[in-house]
């Protein structure tokens, strides 16, 4: 059986995002490190977008990039100055090949393409077994999410930031390029959160998603028809679909921390690196990334790595409030974003403002559904 200082269960974000610090920091050329996956990350299967100031680490990946974000509920618009920050996008393929390439160079990581069945720790030592073979290691990094494990109970909700979006070229020039539309909650709730989300390249194209934060998914049609009607609602009678896109990320404050052991740690969405209030994952990835590796250097139990912050707390009143009343998040986001500070508000959402900061934006929502949920909340911890 062949021994590795670190395995990788599954080549996720957080996965490679980690496996790329190990690399530029110079510090692991002596460990042997395995990625297994079934995927080979060979397709274009995601985008990844985030806020971020100019000159960011993933700059050179960055296909696409916006100053300006429109917000708009049934009641209003606004034009979001993001100042300081910018709205970028990266294809996922163009991660993947990007790190990859690097990974390919590097003497001690290994890549297998193969499915993992199962692994368990045995005296101080993980044994992982795949459908083909069985390998050792010192540490395991689990990016596999299972959603049993956070199902199985009830003191944490677990709702889903679930959509499918749709990559158009119209014959209409009805898209303004240098504006995304960072939510559009005019659209129907039925009883949701649901909203659009527009990414234009050019005045006739544009990636249009139809998004919902909500427990349960739809069917394909329901997202399709509802894409449908939006573009119809733009002003374009004549398009071509040139790609399409889905997706489903778990949106929940359980405390994955509590399964890791001193040499298992769950990283990505299965170690709650996904941002909860929000389903933004990739900038939290890249700075828990980077803290992970300066963690191993120092560091031998894995155990010590995740700790519980206020920012923890914020999101878990929020999915309270979304897990018994999902239709009121149009009304919380809307009230955040009418009259508050953008940069202040992205700086919220990035986990980095003083206690003062925080109140400044969190008394820009419902006041009253946050004091219940607080109540609420006490009565559980």
């Amino acid at each position: 059986m062949k021994h590795y200082h670190y395995i990788f269960a599954g080549t996720g974000l957080a996965s490679l995002m980690t496996a790329y610090e190990m690399i530029v920091s110079g510090k692991f050329k002596s460990k042997k490190i395995l990625l297994l996956d079934s995927d080979s990350k060979k397709t274009n299967d995601r985008t990844w977008c985030f806020w971020e100031k100019p000159n960011g680490k993933y700059e050179n990946l960055v296909a696409k990039k916006w100053n300006t974000a429109v917000f708009s509920s049934k009641n209003y618009s606004r034009d979001l100055d993001l100042s300081p920050y910018q709205y970028k996008m990266i294809p996922g393929f163009d991660f993947y090949s990007f790190v990859f390439d690097i990974i390919s160079k590097a003497e001690n990581i290994e890549f297998a393409n193969e499915k993992i069945v199962h692994y368990e720790e045995k005296e101080n030592k993980i044994i992982v077994t795949t459908e083909s073979d069985s390998y050792s290691s010192d540490k395991l990094f689990n990016s596999i999410f299972n959603p049993e494990e956070v199902l199985s109970q009830e003191k944490y909700p677990l709702l889903q930031q679930h959509f499918i979006g749709w990559k158009i070229k119209s014959s209409e020039s009805v898209f303004t390029p240098k504006k995304a539309t960072f939510m559009d909650f005019s659209v129907a709730q039925k009883g949701n959160t649901r909203f659009m989300y527009v990414l234009p390249f050019s005045e006739n194209e544009a990636l249009i998603e139809y998004t919902l934060f909500s427990k349960n998914l739809l069917s394909e049609e329901e997202y399709e028809e509802e894409i449908k009607n939006y573009i119809e609602k733009l002003g374009i009678k004549n398009y071509e679909i040139l790609e399409k896109e889905r997706g489903n990320i778990p949106m929940t404050s359980y405390p994955f921390w509590n399964k890791n052991t001193k040499n298992i740690l769950n990283i990505g969405s299965a170690g709650g690196w996904t941002k909860a209030s929000t389903g933004y994952t990739f900038k939290n990835a890249t700075k828990k990334s980077k803290e992970l590796v300066l963690f191993l250097l120092q560091e031998n139990d894995v155990r010590k790595f995740q700790k519980r912050n206020k920012f923890w707390f914020y999101d878990l009143l929020l999915l309270d409030i979304l897990d018994k009343k999902n239709h009121v998040g149009s009304t919380i986001f809307s009230s955040m974003f009418r009259k508050g500070n953008p940069s202040l508000i992205f700086k919220f959402l990035d986990e980095e403002t003083s206690f003062s900061e925080d109140i400044q934006v969190i008394l820009k929502c419902p006041t009253g559904l946050f004091l219940k949920a607080l109540f609420s909340r006490i009565c559980r911890l």
